[in-house]
């Protein structure tokens, strides 16, 4: 999935009138996440401040980002595989410049959210900002 996908998502987000498809394609979103190998599975790569199990991994090739996550949650899966699609592809400058969470206030996902996926949410975009301020004090 590219950065270019997330307008596709959006899209396929306002078409769907009821909650339910809209959870619906959430899961069938976290299923096109590129497998997470079992020996990335480690306590490094592990997003703290998500209820549910969260592995990230950032590759950065020729200055862009590109990303392997999953999580034990289809709903979860299902949020990282918009942000893959929000931050993919980029900078760490543009990384650091972009709102993903208005994005999730756009697709109303914030609001359909618990307060603890909400907050898993935030670490991951945290964690995600994280990795791209330490590229640019490396680089």
């Amino acid at each position: 999935m590219s950065s270019q996908d997330i307008a596709v998502i959006i899209e396929n987000f306002e078409l769907l009138d009821d909650w339910e498809d809209r959870y619906r394609y959430l899961i069938e979103l976290g299923k096109t996440l590129e497998p997470l190998p079992d020996e990335a599975r480690t306590a490094a790569n592990k997003v703290q401040g998500c209820v549910s199990q969260v592995w990230l991994v950032t590759h950065w090739k020729e200055g862009r980002a590109g990303f392997q996550c999953d999580s034990d949650a289809f709903i979860v899966r299902g949020l990282l595989a918009i942000l893959v699609a929000v931050y993919s592809g980029r900078t760490a400058s543009e990384i650091l410049a972009i709102d993903a969470l208005e994005i999730f206030r756009k697709l109303q996902l914030e609001e359909h959210l618990t307060p603890q996926r909400s907050n898993g949410l935030k670490s991951f975009v945290e964690r995600i900002r994280s990795d791209a301020r330490q590229v640019l004090v490396t680089t």
